[in-house]
């Protein structure tokens, strides 16, 4: 039976408010640019899923496909995409990511 990843990836967005795909966990980011995208997300006390790509290579592959986007790590908050660490950090310091966030959070 073959796993069906990208509903996987879609049922992650749909059940999680907040999804960080990234290299490594929230605790243990294991590349510089997870390191700041999690560390963005703490700044604005947000919880969220982080996802560890490098523990599932097929879905390291799928996310990319998944979001048409290059790169992890990738952010999506309320079920959208938002982008990688830079976009994230561009919007955090121009207080833009804190009201997507806090209204996925409904807070």
């Amino acid at each position: 039976m073959s796993r069906d990843v990208m509903n996987e990836i879609k049922q992650e967005i749909e059940d999680n408010r907040i999804v960080l795909y990234m290299k490594g966990s929230p605790d243990m980011p294991r590349c510089g640019f997870s390191a700041a995208a999690s560390d963005v997300l703490t700044q604005l006390d947000a919880p969220f899923l982080g996802v560890n790509v490098l523990d599932d290579q097929e879905k390291w592959q799928a996310v990319k496909l998944f979001s048409d986007w290059p790169t992890i790590p990738q952010l999506y908050v309320g079920g959208k995409f938002v982008g990688g660490c830079d976009i994230m950090r561009e919007m955090f310091f121009k207080g833009e990511l804190k009201p997507l966030v806090d209204e996925a959070l409904d807070r």
